[in-house]
């Protein structure tokens, strides 16, 4: 999935005729300031981050006048939400809500329906008055061939309690979001708080969104709004992980290959399968191995793919080995992988008799996989061994081709 900023997201509301109140983008504690004068003065300043809680974080500040406006730009630009740094913020006119409510379309995969969840309590707790008060939510599974029915936006919204021109309002604005969460491909799309302001309009005052990537062959208009991957981020990808999302989603119909780079470490980890990944991880930390990333790739990817993941892997200052495992129940073809690892491997210059190589895998084709890698010179094995032994090997190469290093890392405050 891909995530949206809120600036982006409220955008695309606005073009399918969802209303949004007026706003603009500001980098800048004067820019903040002259948008909040096109604005009448009284806005809502937002960080422009891709993650919610942003009010509880301190994130979103209310001013009264312009000046204002920019005073506490100041404060929230330069500031880290949650690992992001605040870059921009968005500069909104400050409605007079009366009253809030909440919305989120995404899809139960179980029932392989989407689902939407609407409450007539929302805002920064809704969580907690959801849970106190179950009674104020209601969820509604909508089968995706039929769609969301008209009677069905109103029969919810009276349930909670809206009547009159709100629930008019409230029931169209339901009926438009559905007809956006399928029409851009959306995992996730959530309005809080979907507001009545005093004159009884009903707007959608924050919105959250993310897109399937898988679907943006669909959506070019969406090419510069979107950060492929990024629902899978605690932080802002790095070069390097922006890099191995490029060389996924250039061939996103074979195979997968992700990448997390971590800090420190001198072993490129690549692992075929998750639960396989998490083992191997683990028991290579269990005897004294230092990661450098966490990857894990599989669903049978094209040599190319693998080429690309294993130039990125290696492209990590401070990388000094390559353990390459895979559990023996699955559908990759080693061959494939080989010729891919092997290509990197020697793009990148490297020997492996001075730099620790080693590879264990099993599965389709691996009798040519093993004359593969065995002909450039690396250490393969096949399922003769358990991928545990493999970490353990892999250590003990590091240990023997840099002895002393971890003394010397020790030394050093690493």
């Amino acid at each position: 999935m891909g995530r949206l900023l809120e600036s982006s997201s409220k955008q695309l509301l606005a073009q399918n005729a969802i209303p949004v109140p007026r706003s603009f983008v500001a980098a800048s504690p004067l820019e903040a300031r002259e948008k909040a004068g096109l604005l009448g003065g009284e806005v809502v300043l937002k960080a422009l981050v891709p993650v919610g809680k942003r009010g509880k974080a301190g994130a979103i500040k209310f001013a009264g006048n312009p000046a204002m406006a920019g005073e506490l730009a100041a404060q929230v630009l330069g500031t880290v939400v949650r690992h992001y740094p605040v870059e921009k913020i968005l500069v909104e006119e400050k409605l007079a809500i009366e009253r809030e409510l909440f919305v989120s379309f995404t899809i139960d995969k179980k029932l392989r329906r989407h689902a939407v969840l609407v409450s007539s309590a929302g805002g920064i707790d809704v969580e907690e008055i959801s849970a106190k008060y179950p009674e104020r939510m209601k969820i509604i599974h909508i089968d995706p061939y039929k769609g969301l029915a008209d009677f069905r936006a109103k029969e919810v919204w009276a349930d909670l309690g809206l009547e009159g021109t709100v629930l008019r309002q409230a029931s169209d604005i339901l009926l438009k979001l559905y007809r956006f969460f399928v029409k851009y491909d959306c995992t996730i799309l959530e309005i809080n708080p979907l507001a009545i302001t005093k004159d009884n309009k009903v707007i959608a005052a924050a919105s959250v969104m993310a897109v399937d990537d898988s679907a943006m062959f669909r959506h070019p208009e969406l090419a510069d709004a979107v950060q492929v991957g990024s629902d899978r981020a605690w932080r802002p990808l790095t070069d390097l992980e922006k890099q191995v999302v490029e060389v996924n989603e250039a061939d996103p119909y074979r195979g997968t290959a992700r990448y997390t780079e971590m800090d420190g470490g001198d072993i490129g980890f690549m692992c075929g399968g998750g639960g396989a990944s998490l083992m191997m991880f683990d028991a290579l930390l269990s005897y004294g191995g230092k990661p450098a990333n966490y990857t894990e790739f599989g669903g049978n990817p094209s040599e190319k793919k693998v080429y690309g993941l294993v130039i990125g892997i290696l492209s990590k200052p401070g990388v000094r080995g390559l353990v390459v495992c895979g559990n023996i129940t699955n559908n990759t073809q080693v061959d494939v992988c080989s010729r891919g690892i092997v290509a990197a491997i020697k793009d990148k210059g490297i020997d492996p008799r001075k730099f620790p190589v080693l590879v264990r895998y099993a599965g389709v084709n691996d009798a040519v996989g093993r004359e593969v890698f065995t002909a450039a010179g690396i250490e393969y094995y096949g399922e003769e061994i358990t991928m545990t032994m493999a970490a353990k090997k892999m250590v003990e190469k590091m240990k023997q081709t840099y002895p002393g290093a971890e003394d010397s890392q020790a030394a050093h405050g690493a």
